[in-house]
């Protein structure tokens, strides 16, 4: 921001969340800026878009590939112009986005609040001004209630700083052109993790099917999902893998702010742990659910609810237990190797035999029996371990990547936060 230059003086606005703004810029109650639209649809709706407030702005539904639940009518849905602004004013700390602009005519659930703005305001700018605030959810003290609702009329007597209409224009070219070259950069980013993913697939998928000896004699198997397989290796199912394979609880369990890691499907992915959000249960149901099994270092975790075929091995180092969505696969280490047995499941035919496995269309289930049944390609102990040190260094330099992409992403989309918040709260001149 230093390269940026700022107004010539400042003065205090005497908004918690704002703090000083330029000394010629005005500060006003929202009522003074915006028009409610109370205006519905009724029987019209035919002849209206559906809108959605998303993450990505007010957008038109997909009526193609529905998604989510609709209503039996839209008689009570509120009409939207282009150029007005869309605020959830409800939920607010959970709701994805707060403020939306619109682009295109349309309709928009009446849970939500439609304003039009003044002749003095440009409504991008507003949308951008609380958007900025949106980010870090600081609209808090406004809230009230158990739904932290922000009611109508505390909401129109909210301030909001009014530079010129000619700075508010200039602050909207400024921050379209900025915001959308840093989402390009940040799109360009995204997709190389996708390539390096898509390239580490390749290789685990060719490594578990093939070994890594350049141009090996390959046997046909007879089976549809590996028809073909290197000579060195055989076809086995699952359970012929495992001493045990056992799931967690089948009920849910107090949680508590701490004590014995508490994991399911949500908190495993095929090369990390996502563990910021899992819960604890006690000692005490840790003991009881250990009874029937204790995950250990070298058992392999495969999710067999909600997402469903996803292997991870087991290297923590902490005492934890899984839920009925997770289960324990307690392998024959003289056999297979464990680290080689999670690549191979999350290779994509063997996913592929987990999905056709899953039942049901919202509660999936991939039962302990079917995946049992899973085939698997299995070459000799000492070939598994050579595989599996391929694997692990290719994924480790792979991984790198993917973290200094990631972690220029995260930059970027700070910077993109901060360049918004200082641009339309008069931080920085522009």
């Amino acid at each position: 921001m230093l390269a940026f230059p700022k107004y010539e003086s400042y003065k205090e606005s005497g908004v918690e969340w704002l703090g000083e703004i330029p000394s010629h810029w005005g500060l006003k109650k929202n009522k003074f800026l915006l028009r409610e639209k109370k205006g519905t649809v009724g029987k019209n709706s035919a002849g209206f878009t559906l809108l959605s407030l998303t993450l990505q702005g007010v957008i038109a539904r997909d009526m193609e590939n529905p998604q989510g639940k609709f209503p039996a009518e839209f008689n009570t849905y509120k009409i939207v112009e282009p150029d007005d602004l869309v605020f959830c004013l409800f939920d607010v700390e959970e709701t994805p986005r707060t403020v939306g602009h619109a682009n295109q005519q349309g309709m928009i659930t009446g849970a939500y609040e439609v304003f039009e703005c003044g002749h003095e305001l440009d409504s991008r700018y507003l949308y951008y001004y609380y958007l900025s605030l949106d980010f870090d959810k600081r609209l808090q003290p406004l809230y009230s209630g158990l739904r932290k609702v922000i009611k109508i009329d505390v909401f129109l007597g909210t301030k909001s700083p009014v530079p010129t209409l000619e700075e508010q224009q200039r602050v909207v070219e400024f921050l379209d052109r900025t915001t959308t070259d840093i989402d390009r950069a940040i799109a360009q980013k995204q997709r190389l993790i996708e390539l390096l993913q898509e390239q580490k697939a390749i290789l685990i998928n060719q490594s578990v099917i093939k070994g890594l000896k350049p141009n090996v004699s390959e046997v046909e198997t007879g089976n549809k999902f590996f028809p073909e397989l290197s000579a060195d290796f055989k076809l086995t199912k699952l359970g012929n893998l495992c001493e045990k394979i056992l799931d967690g609880p089948h009920v849910s369990p107090k949680y508590f702010d701490e004590g014995y890691m508490f994991i399911s499907a949500r908190n495993i992915r095929v090369d990390r742990w996502l563990l910021d959000d899992a819960k604890y249960i006690s000692k005490r149901d840790y003991l009881e659910f250990s009874k029937r099994i204790k995950p250990e270092i070298g058992d392999v975790l495969y999710t067999k609810g909600g997402t469903t075929g996803v292997a991870k091995l087991v290297d923590l180092d902490i005492p934890f237990q899984v839920w009925v969505h997770v289960a324990i696969l307690r392998v024959k280490k003289e056999i297979v190797n464990p680290s080689f047995l999670a690549y191979t499941l999350n290779s994509a035919k063997c996913y592929e035999q987990s999905q056709l496995y899953t039942r049901g269309a919202t509660n999936k289930d991939l039962g302990l029996n079917r995946m049992a049944n899973i085939y698997v390609p299995l070459p000799d102990i000492k070939i598994q371990s050579e595989i599996v040190a391929y694997l692990d260094s290719y994924s480790k330099e792979i991984s790198a990547l993917t973290n200094i992409a990631e972690s220029e992403i995260s930059l970027m989309s700070e910077f993109k936060t901060v360049l918004i918040a200082n641009a339309v709260t008069g931080k920085i001149k522009v």
